[in-house]
């Protein structure tokens, strides 16, 4: 099979939740020039996003979901059944952090209130995760020639960090619940539908740019430093540099890769800071 074959997605019906925030935007972008049409499925509206990757030559459509609330994922799942027919590709990119859940001078660990960290969890492995593989995975199980699910882990996962406990203890179960839908999906229902995440290092996000710049200067607050210096390549990542690996998951380069999780860190995990 040529390269150009093997990575091609052209007919593939794509579905992004959080698909108007800044990862995921990137991510149909990239999906959508390797041929698949685009579900963008968000809380907050989608018509800017699907405007940008309209112009910029992408198949794409808007739908309102809100990955919380699991009567919201089915109606607007058979919103997309209705205008795409199908679903090969589902991108779990919904998530992120919340600032009452992290610890700071102002706030110790003591003091996070329950419902912050109920909130992250929640967004990041029941509706960042779980729910969307129930409703979606439902419908893509029957696929004759399968399809992959693709969530997004975090560094935290493997390194937890300093301050973010409940973001920390999300991710990492995001990465177990990959590994186990992957096992369950192939072995109960459909072999050829996989199951992997991708699991970025630091990107500037709406979440975490309080964390690593200064609100003020611009500049790296002490922990942004921190992360700079522990990343081999002395930077933050691009968003677009997430997409080579989105779209090998989601084609049939990857054929044979199911249950993984791949890191995408400018080295920073495998530095041991020595």
């Amino acid at each position: 099979m040529k390269n150009s074959v093997m990575f091609c997605l052209e007919g593939k019906k794509a579905v992004i939740t959080g698909g108007a925030g800044v990862l995921g935007t990137g991510i149909a972008q990239a999906l959508g020039h390797a041929g698949a049409d685009i579900a963008v499925c968000d809380i907050r509206d989608a018509g800017n996003t699907v405007k940008r990757l309209k112009t910029s030559g992408v198949r794409a459509k808007g739908f309102y979901i809100d990955v919380l609330q699991k009567d919201s994922i089915n109606a607007c799942c058979e919103e997309v059944m209705d205008e795409f027919g199908r679903i090969d590709i589902l991108v779990n990119a919904a998530g992120g952090n919340v600032e009452q859940a992290t610890t700071s001078g102002d706030r110790e660990f003591f003091d996070i209130p329950l419902a912050a960290m109920e909130k992250v969890v929640g967004l990041n492995l029941f509706g960042g995760a779980i729910l969307p593989a129930q409703v979606f995975g439902k419908k893509m199980i029957k696929n004759k020639s399968g399809g992959s699910v693709i969530n997004i882990s975090s560094m935290n996962a493997f390194r937890p960090l300093t301050r973010i406990a409940g973001y920390s203890a999300a991710k990492a179960a995001v990465s177990n619940f990959t590994q186990w839908l992957a096992v369950h999906f192939a072995m109960d229902y459909n072999p050829k539908l996989r199951v992997n995440a991708i699991a970025p290092g630091f990107f500037l996000t709406e979440q975490n740019r309080y964390l690593l710049l200064d609100k003020k200067t611009g500049r790296l607050t002490a922990r942004g430093k921190s992360v700079i210096d522990h990343t081999p390549m002395s930077r933050f990542g691009q968003p677009e540099e997430l997409n080579g690996a989105v779209i090998w998951l989601a084609s049939d380069a990857s054929s044979f890769v199911t249950g993984t999780v791949v890191v995408i860190d400018g080295g920073f995990s495998a530095f041991a800071g020595v």
